[in-house]
């Protein structure tokens, strides 16, 4: 019966969050007549491809330009950010230093606050400086990641034993080479981890670019879908971009997690101590 009654709860999970996802899919292989006519959920005409084009044509390709800032801005923010956070987490785990515990516990405090909380102060700080309406202005504050940092920190003192680093030092490697050499790998899977959270924390961020940004040609694709929505009512025929386009930007993450899955491994230090 807990089998059947699990069972159940995934089956139903399951269609909860795909239904969504199956309209989103549907609406977008229809064309503009037959978007307001059919049923959402049943396939018509299958338009996809054509309606992809017409997505990537309009306007000079503003999507495509936004599709591209957002892989800049969630790619590399992503990559970078987990860098920082594996180098924190792994030194507040195996070094020993006065204020550790205080630094650790301003991360865990960092953790607590909301990144919209953060939004208007970064928007003054890079305002003094005149950075804002940059990409840098969206960018630097991607990089900070006060749970990936927590979350390394405690994978780190997990699986990564002081045994193993004691016998690489004594065979005369350095503390940067350790890390490359030997914690990154056995923190594969917690690296992973905090590369897909905050990609994903990264590509659906609206609001820091929404007071950040004037340029269009800066925008990551929810603020330039968003602010084709807004345009619905002058401009009908833009509903159908908005649908389109809100489908093609969740195929990117789709993509990063199928291809990032088979690094979710445990146990990857068994063996390596006596």
């Amino acid at each position: 019966m807990s089998r059947t009654a699990a069972m159940i709860v995934m089956v139903v999970s399951c269609f909860y969050f795909l239904l969504p996802v199956w309209w989103l899919f549907v609406s977008s292989t229809k064309s503009r007549e037959q978007f307001g006519s059919t049923n959402g959920f049943l396939l018509a005409d299958f338009n996809l491809f054509q309606n992809i084009g017409d997505l990537f044509a309009y306007n000079d390709g503003i999507y495509l330009r936004w599709m591209l800032n957002s892989v800049l801005y969630a790619g590399a923010g992503a990559l970078i950010g987990t860098l920082i956070s594996a180098m924190a987490g792994y030194a507040l785990a195996k070094y020993r230093f006065p204020g550790r515990e205080l630094v650790f516990n301003v991360v865990l405090g960092g953790v607590l606050v909301p990144a919209t909380a953060l939004a208007l102060p970064l928007f003054l700080i890079f305002s003094q400086v005149g950075a804002t309406n940059t990409f840098w202005s969206v960018f630097l504050p991607s990089l900070v990641n006060p749970f990936g940092v927590y979350l390394a920190r405690i994978y780190a003192s997990a699986s990564v034993p002081d045994e193993l680093l004691e016998a690489s030092r004594l065979d005369g490697s350095g503390e940067v080479r350790t890390f490359f050499t030997i914690a990154r790998k056995l923190m594969t899977p917690a690296l992973v981890t905090i590369f897909l959270f905050q990609f994903v924390a990264i590509w659906n961020n609206f609001f820091l670019p929404l007071i950040m940004l004037r340029d269009e040609s800066l925008f990551p694709v929810t603020l330039g879908l968003y602010t084709w929505n807004s345009q619905v009512n002058q401009i009908p025929e833009i509903r159908t971009y908005v649908i389109i386009g809100a489908f093609v930007s969740i195929i990117p993450l789709v993509i990063a997690f199928l291809s990032l899955q088979r690094f979710w491994q445990s146990g990857l230090g068994s063996g390596s101590v006596k």
